[in-house]
């Protein structure tokens, strides 16, 4: 193996009992996140989705060339712009693009073209890959397996904001060019996902149809 620049792990081993608990407590926290399209009009402090975000920085990813890039948006006059081209994207995939059998498997989930919640959240995240970087700013490098680590990022986000207290929904439009122009980004990223993160509206409602999640037996085979 080739010689390479390390330091010592900075890993704890706990006792057996700690780690049933904590992996307990974790699957018991996670299993409440649900899927939010009503949100409160009540602002979240920046330091929340800051700490959120680099949570999310943490991920594994490929040559750790970390292909990502969060475009954070609060409150101001960037959102009327965003709702109406991601709306206008939604009219088109439920009038014409999107395909009978798709349709029939969003129905139960109650969504259409209207998304207030991209005004009415206190903070949306677009999250965009980039085809090229490095493990340090500036770098100009080809980037590897880039779709899985901005999906690995997306997770550890997701469940960083979870775990502060917000509730959250994950939007993707497509086509997303509309993202990269109003966030400004460059040629050499691609928009991914839009995160929308904030507090649920009182009495808000999750559809019965996205309670159900399968069970151990159904996810995972043992060998």
């Amino acid at each position: 193996m080739t010689d390479f620049p390390s330091r010592p792990l900075p890993f704890s081993e706990l006792p057996p009992e700690e780690m049933r608990a904590r992996a307990k407590a974790f699957f018991e926290a996670m299993k409440t996140r649900r899927t939010v399209r009503d949100f409160a009009d009540r602002d979240v402090p920046r330091e929340i989705i800051e700490n959120a975000i680099r949570s999310a920085g943490t991920a594994p990813s490929g040559a750790n060339h970390q292909p990502w890039h969060f475009a954070v948006i609060g409150k101001g006059p960037l959102r009327a712009r965003l709702r109406a081209a991601a709306e206008a994207e939604e009219r088109a995939f439920y009038e014409s693009k999107a395909s009978a059998e798709w349709l029939a498997a969003l129905a139960p989930l109650g969504t259409d073209a209207v998304k207030p919640y991209l005004e009415t959240a206190p903070w949306l995240i677009a999250v965009f890959a980039q085809r090229r970087g490095g493990a340090r700013a500036g770098e100009d490098r080809k980037n590897y397996y880039v779709a899985e680590s901005v999906g690995i990022a997306c997770g550890f986000l997701l469940a960083a904001l979870h775990q502060a207290g917000l509730a959250t929904l994950t939007h993707t439009p497509n086509p997303m060019g509309f993202l990269s122009e109003i966030c400004e980004r460059p040629e050499n990223e691609k928009p991914y996902m839009l995160i929308v993160a904030g507090y649920p509206a009182p009495g808000a409602r999750v559809p019965e149809h996205a309670l159900i999640k399968k069970p151990l037996q159904d996810i995972s085979s043992w060998l």
